[in-house]
């Protein structure tokens, strides 16, 4: 009877709980309130607003996410993309939605819930548009201005962009997206980025060519200007107004910096020397009108590679394939690593400098790789061509040469107009980042039938005038000067004023006015060059 009776009391308990939910149902039905929709809602979708057009880097960013306010019961919500599945990925308490890819279109995305007979559903909806064709930006080929000091005026327009940023400054559009913007100071090359709503970006970089204002210089180690004998006889021929320019040697083949440096390297190593004062040698220059090139050889550095050999710094050093220092024909340990960035960054440095000091221009020479088989060589820390890294390292020059007024120039060998391997000095790729390109046209160095030529050094004006000729075409349409280095020294053939002068009429006939002249020993037949 006791089981009868626990059976009873079973049966009449679960009576009245189901009575006490009816009427809980009946009160919530006469009051309106439908227990199986929440006045509030469980989900959120963050990352992504209703109507929105998202581009590309939306997309690929993964931000938008689904949350919970029962993050626990994430496993319950249903994500859609047009009411078909897609991918997610649980990150703490979201489910982040996996959207990178989308084709451009109009997407609706869902997230739900379902509800029960006593549990609550949710659903919430986000529609937008996937616009991943960036704006179009239409601007110069280059912006050319008259001096290194001068700010540039960037102008161009703009097609399905928003916005638009030139140097990081937000610029006005007209109706039709044009805008103009003078820079704030001088630049080497000016950015110019256009976004559109949905976030698409187009970047573009106008190169800034100073308009190089020509020379007709000679060259001088920092020994010839201590020398009175070297130096008065180079000043002469500026009196008499043969030459306007003077090559005045910073950093030489040997690695000695000519004046005392105050780059801490160039002290630390033992570079510096005590052949000229540069504010001295400036001022007198400059008294008598004239520009004045400091001459930087870069790469081959006995100096610096032999300190940095015995210091334990090996990665500055071009090597060989048993890891020794690379020498050939250039000495132990001279050739210098032309991918490192503590051996780029000594040159930048004393070419700042000299900058600061006055110099009107930097003329880098050794800007290249060592002569030799590249599979035989060791490079630590190249990435890429060394064609590559040498343009590179001219375009670090020029942007931090600019704001100090001088202009980059960069020798290169008579060759590299036909082979840019050979010492790794692409032409094309040089110009982008050099305001004049000074081949070594000098017709020693070219071997017989180059060009055409039979004899190339007892035909100084047929091998110059055919070597230029084709250095010209390499810069065409880039803004940059050809500016040649010319012979003035006897090699397996005597040179004196008529093959000098020969020289210079090739220039000319190439529509090329400026020239340099290059003897070791700083002597120069001045009658090859006319009074200006």
């Amino acid at each position: 009877m006791r089981g009868t009776s626990a059976h009873r009391r079973s049966d009449r308990d679960r009576f009245l709980m189901l009575v006490a939910v009816g009427v809980t149902i009946a009160s919530f039905a006469a009051t309106g309130t439908v227990l199986a929709r929440s006045t509030w809602s469980m989900l959120t979708i963050s990352g992504l607003a209703e109507a929105a057009v998202v581009g590309t880097e939306t997309l690929a960013a993964n931000t938008v996410a689904v949350g919970m306010a029962r993050p626990h019961e994430l496993n319950r919500v249903q994500i859609r993309l047009n009411n078909q599945p897609v991918q997610t990925e649980r990150r703490g308490d979201v489910l982040v939605v996996k959207l990178a890819g989308l084709p451009e279109g109009t997407y609706e995305l869902t997230a739900r819930v379902p509800g029960g007979f006593v549990v609550s559903g949710d659903e919430q909806r986000r529609r937008f548009v996937v616009d991943t064709t960036p704006p179009q930006l239409s601007l110069p080929e280059r912006l050319e201005v008259s001096s290194p000091r001068q700010a540039p005026t960037v102008s161009g327009q703009t097609r399905g962009a928003s916005a638009v940023t030139v140097q990081g400054q937000q610029v006005p559009l007209d109706g039709d997206g044009r805008f103009s913007a003078a820079l704030p100071g001088p630049v080497a090359a000016a950015e110019v980025v256009a976004t559109d709503v949905a976030g698409n970006t187009t970047r573009q970089e106008v190169p800034v060519r100073v308009v190089h204002p020509g020379m007709r210089g000679v060259h001088m180690s920092s020994g010839a200007w201590e020398s009175a004998d070297l130096r008065e006889p180079v000043l002469q021929l500026a009196r008499e107004k043969r030459i306007d320019t003077v090559e005045l040697d910073i950093k030489d083949e040997a690695g000695d910096v000519g004046y005392q440096s105050e780059v801490p390297l160039a002290r630390e190593i033992g570079a510096t020397r005590d052949h000229y004062n540069p504010r001295k040698a400036l001022d007198e220059l400059h008294g008598m009108g004239l520009r004045v090139v400091g001459r930087v050889v870069a790469f081959r550095d006995p100096v610096l590679g032999s300190w940095a050999w015995k210091n334990g710094k090996s990665d500055w050093l071009v090597q060989n394939g048993g890891g020794a220092p690379w020498s050939a024909h250039y000495g132990e340990a001279s050739f210098t690593n032309y991918a490192n960035r503590d051996v780029r960054r000594y040159n930048i440095d004393l070419a700042v400098e000299a900058a600061k000091l006055g110099f009107d221009d930097i003329l880098y020479d050794y800007v290249r790789r060592p002569d030799g088989p590249l599979e035989e060589m060791s490079v630590p820390g190249l990435t890429g061509t060394p064609e590559e890294s040498i343009a590179s390292f001219l375009a670090e020059t020029q942007r931090e040469l600019r704001p100090h007024g001088a202009i980059l120039g960069a020798s290169v060998f008579g060759v590299a107009a036909s082979r840019p391997k050979e010492i790794a000095q692409d032409i094309p790729a040089m110009a982008r980042h050099a305001d004049y390109i000074a081949p070594m046209t000098y017709p020693s160095h070219w071997g017989p039938g180059e060009y055409g030529v039979d004899n190339p050094n007892a035909q100084p004006y047929d091998i110059t005038q055919r070597s230029l000729a084709d250095f010209n075409k390499q810069v065409e349409n880039t803004g940059v000067r050809i500016i040649p280095w010319l012979q003035d020294f006897s090699l397996g053939h005597s040179y004196g004023p008529e093959e000098v002068a020969a020289q210079i009429r090739a220039a000319k006939d190439n529509g090329i006015d400026s020239f340099l002249l290059w003897n070791a020993g700083c002597r120069y037949h001045g009658d090859a060059m006319s009074p200006r």
